[in-house]
């Protein structure tokens, strides 16, 4: 029993198979300590790691998404995660204290439909937004997506300018946006906000794109094997640093000390 039980404390990183503690794993937020693959988080877990112990409090908890379009299995899909996350809805959005620092933010979660943005998410992005000009607050974004949502159509492209015309107010109010990429964060996602922030961070390996490994293997041309981790995005100017998740937190209140 004794052996059967220190087994069962013990996991395999997807990345390079690596037996590891479990306890000390998830105490580390999901970073490998033998290869340092960063895996995917919950948004609360994201939350805990960033953001000044009980300083958050979150807005538009009424939001939940609909099926409007009368896309075949979305309720069934929706109640899913909403089962799953404890939430009707991929964002979380609000505002707490980054090193005493008052911040606006927003944290997506890929456990929820993918982390896809449709009207709801779009929406509470954009509340974050307007709250951030209104209020003269630096805004966060951590972003984790799959794209705009399928089953809302047009209704979630619509989303991109959205967030983006706020993100423009935001700025010209002269205000500080700093945006983080984690993995994946694909789509409109990446053609919009993400790609907005005076300061775009991206954590180690992560995959950012527009188009999905897919559909670029699609159009028949050799491309570098991690033309799409941030790694190669750094290199080619698409981003402006890349931050292991240990650190992510120290890094964010030393941008914020610099902007006050």
């Amino acid at each position: 029993m004794t052996i059967q039980r220190e087994i069962d404390q013990e996991i395999n990183c997807a990345s390079c198979q690596a037996k590891i503690d479990l306890a000390k794993y998830l105490k580390g937020y999901k970073v490998c300590p033998v290869c340092n693959h960063h895996s995917i988080i919950s948004a609360e877990e994201r939350l805990n790691l960033i953001v000044d112990a009980g300083t958050f409090i979150e807005h538009d908890t009424e939001l939940y998404s609909v099926n409007t379009l009368g896309f075949p299995d979305y309720e069934t899909k929706l109640e899913r995660d909403t089962k799953k996350t404890g939430r009707p809805y991929e964002l979380l959005s609000g505002t707490g204290q980054i090193g005493k620092h008052n911040v606006a933010l927003s944290i997506g979660d890929v456990s929820f439909i993918g982390g896809t943005m449709g009207a709801v998410a779009g929406e509470k992005l954009t509340r974050t937004i307007e709250y951030a000009t209104k209020n003269k607050l630096p805004l966060i974004t951590v972003a984790v997506s799959g794209g705009m949502r399928m089953q809302e159509g047009t209704l979630a492209l619509m989303q991109m300018q959205k967030t983006a015309a706020a993100c423009t107010r935001h700025s010209e109010a002269g205000l500080f946006y700093i945006s983080i990429a984690t993995d994946p964060t694909y789509g409109g996602a990446t053609a919009s906000f993400v790609s907005l922030g005076h300061i775009v961070i991206a954590e180690p390996n992560a995959r950012i794109g527009f188009a999905g490994p897919r559909a670029v293997a699609s159009i028949r041309e050799t491309l570098p094997d991690n033309f799409q981790k941030s790694e190669f995005l750094l290199e080619h100017g698409m981003i402006d640093h890349i931050v292991h998740r240990h650190q992510m937190k120290s890094f964010l209140i030393s941008l914020l000390d610099w902007i006050r």
